[in-house]
């Protein structure tokens, strides 16, 4: 593709679409990450696997690494099927934050690695996290899915 989503004239009205997907069989276990990133008729799919993680890592890994892919702020809307996620990023952060990364039982937030990623990924854009259902017909989501799939079933295959 000659130019990649947030690389060039992502001024405002100008949106960045990423939807993202994670998933481990069995969880834990070998896993796989997808991402679909669309701006300006443009699409760009990433995707990556680790052999031995969880569902919730891959989630975590996948919405980083889609931002992380993008080369200039952006204004972005984030389409994750993972309420773990969304609810972490939207709802969470801040008490986590403030208990210096401790949830509300006092004990260390599981995935403190991937949660400080996604804050720095995210720090750059202006992003509204939109959590949709999972295997319900979202051809995007289907799509970042089947990437974590096709990942995982790689890393699979190749030990």
């Amino acid at each position: 593709m000659a130019s990649e989503p947030g690389a060039s004239g992502a001024g405002e009205g100008r949106v960045v679409e990423i939807w993202t997907d994670g998933g481990c069989r069995p969880n834990p276990g070998p896993g796989g990450w997808g991402a679909v990133m669309m701006y300006g008729g443009r699409v760009r799919e990433l995707s990556g696997a680790e052999p031995a993680t969880t569902n919730n890592r891959m989630e975590l890994t996948a919405a980083a690494a889609a931002l992380e892919a993008l080369t200039r702020p952006c204004q972005v809307i984030l389409h994750t099927d993972s309420e773990y996620v969304r609810n972490g990023i939207t709802r969470w952060l801040d008490r986590w934050v403030r208990r210096n990364w401790r949830n509300s039982a006092g004990e260390p937030v599981a995935n403190t690695d991937l949660w400080r990623r996604l804050v720095a990924a995210a720090a750059p854009h202006r992003i509204e996290w939109r959590w949709i259902r999972g295997h319900a017909g979202d051809p995007m989501n289907e799509r970042a899915d089947a990437l974590a799939t096709e990942a995982r079933r790689a890393l699979a295959g190749s030990v």
